[in-house]
């Protein structure tokens, strides 16, 4: 399916440009060892990750995607992960297949780009200059960033008013069904790749205007 030429593309970070699961995994097992709690597989921290690190902190404690840990035991897991995050961030994360070369034709094509990722800045910059790729975005708009995150749409209407262009000539390009939602609230087209962080589900099902395999394929899409 072709979509119009956007002016203006907002990508995702986790599970979008990078697969970032290596690292939150192990920081994650590391967390709970220091807590005395289960520990955790890679496989498991890829069924929790998409929705903020509070909420994989929460997966993590309870092994439930929707349940409350103990909240004297999330308050002492929150600033430990953080400060293990911190520290070990950009050890294993990596770019998934054709993604510079999909950044680099969309500049080419003089296509103005954005990063919006529910990661907090401080990780969300580090990360971003460490895979090189920091330079093609004029704007970064993190989980911090705004008092609401996705799948509220007020970080790709930012994105938008930072660019002044309307939402009808902006794309969302993620990998979840967060990104579906804020997209379509925000009156953005949508994009997403089958690969990413959707919770076991295929996000198909969430009925996005394209699914495509790789960054590779947008050259065919517009």
């Amino acid at each position: 399916m072709a979509i119009p030429p956007p002016e203006v593309v907002l990508i995702d970070l986790d599970g979008t440009l990078v697969d970032s699961v290596p690292d939150l995994a192990w920081c994650t097992a590391r967390m709970l060892e220091a807590l005395d709690c289960p520990t955790c597989s890679e496989d498991d921290v890829r069924l929790w990750v998409g929705n903020g690190v509070e909420k994989l902190i929460k997966r993590a404690l309870t092994g439930d995607m929707n349940a409350e840990p103990d909240p004297a035991l999330y308050d002492k897991a929150l600033p430990l992960f953080m400060t293990l995050y911190k520290d070990n961030s950009c050890r294993l994360s990596h770019l998934y297949p054709d993604v510079e070369t999909g950044l680099r034709w969309l500049q080419s094509r003089q296509i103005k780009l954005g990063c919006v990722t529910n990661k907090p800045e401080a990780f969300t910059l580090p990360l971003l200059d460490f895979l090189g790729i920091r330079q093609f975005f004029e704007v970064v708009i993190s989980g911090d960033s705004l008092p609401q995150k996705k799948p509220h749409p007020a970080p790709l209407l930012y994105g938008a008013e930072f660019f002044r262009v309307s939402p009808d000539k902006a794309l969302m390009i993620g990998d979840s069904v967060s990104d579906v939602e804020a997209a379509r609230a925000a009156g953005f087209r949508i994009v997403c790749m089958s690969y990413g962080y959707n919770h076991g589900a295929d996000i198909r099902s969430a009925n996005p205007d394209v699914v495509i395999d790789s960054f590779a394929e947008l050259e065919n899409l517009f």
